[in-house]
């Protein structure tokens, strides 16, 4: 997968979220989780643009290790939605396989960089 295909993948997932989060129910909780996973999930489209915009290696590592915490910030939030029965976890399930599969790959994003002279 290549920086553009991931580029569009993270914005599809906090396109998604967006969605998501409007379904949430209109209470303390719900606004309080709602607003704390748009801002993790949109943060981790943001930062791998900005990742990809890089001036050096040492930058784009220190941006991917962000859109890691951003990724892994959002299955937390997701998490909370269904274990709090917020929303059914069909609703929530995807998303959060996306949160998990975008981490794991920008994990290994970030160690392929890390090992590359």
């Amino acid at each position: 997968m290549d920086d553009v295909e991931l580029k569009k993948r993270t914005k599809q997932f906090a396109l998604r979220v967006m969605k998501l989060v409007a379904a949430l129910p209109v209470s303390f909780v719900g606004k309080a989780i709602g607003s704390q996973l748009i801002r993790s999930a949109t943060s981790v489209g943001a930062n791998y643009r900005a990742a990809c915009r890089g001036r050096s290696k040492a930058e784009f590592i220190a941006k991917l290790q962000i859109v890691i915490e951003e990724a892994d910030e959002s299955c937390y939030w997701l998490e909370l939605i269904t274990e709090g029965e917020l929303l059914p976890s069909a609703k929530v399930e995807p998303l959060l396989d996306e949160a998990n599969q975008i981490t794991a790959i920008m994990v290994a994003s970030r160690k392929s960089a890390q090992n590359r002279p």
